[in-house]
């Protein structure tokens, strides 16, 4: 049986990529991405709208009509509430955060960014994200956009991963490799 992480990955690059092409004619690649940061925040925010969007269990009428409602309400307008209104109506609304994702990276893509996902054990200053920016964009010789995860489980330190690279800098690591060379000592 195939992955499904692996379809849902395959089905949401298609539809991001489709959304981004036609932004891209209309020139509002910045607008539906901030619809779309604003539609994922709503998802975050709600359980009731969580389950909407991953249960099989709502019709698609009803997933139709609810999504109509909210984009009405939250001001998602144009391109974004038409793309929602058609992911909904082929019965993909489960992979709508995927998509998300997915439009950010080809985004960042044409933009010719990199993406950093960086986890901390505590909240970053500005200034600590911004010396972290220009420590990778050095590194990368690219403009970097970081995504900073808090996990007070790390200890301190930092753990950044950028592509297929990952820097792990984390106390928890240290300690686990401490422990472990004790461990082969003893």
């Amino acid at each position: 049986m195939a992955d499904t992480s692996q379809l849902i990955s395959g089905v949401a690059e298609r539809y991001a990529s489709s959304l981004f092409e036609l932004a891209l004619e209309q020139g509002a690649i910045d607008a539906v991405a901030a619809d779309l940061g604003r539609f994922q925040a709503m998802i975050d925010d709600s359980a009731d709208l969580k389950r909407l969007v991953a249960s099989p269990v709502f019709s698609a009428e009803d997933q139709l009509k609810a999504i109509v409602a909210i984009c009405e309400k939250a001001g998602i307008s144009g391109l974004v509430a038409n793309f929602l209104k058609v992911v909904t109506s082929n019965r993909r609304l489960f992979a709508v955060p995927g998509m998300i994702a997915a439009y950010r990276q080809i985004v960042a893509r044409h933009r010719g960014e990199v993406t950093a996902d960086v986890t901390s054990a505590h909240a970053l200053s500005a200034a600590q994200e911004n010396e972290l920016k220009a420590a990778l964009q050095g590194v990368t010789g690219k403009t970097v956009a970081v995504n900073v995860t808090v996990d007070p489980s790390i200890l301190g330190g930092l753990v950044v991963k950028v592509g297929s690279r990952q820097i792990d800098t984390s106390l928890r690591t240290k300690l686990s490799t401490l422990k472990l060379a004790l461990k082969e000592v003893g």
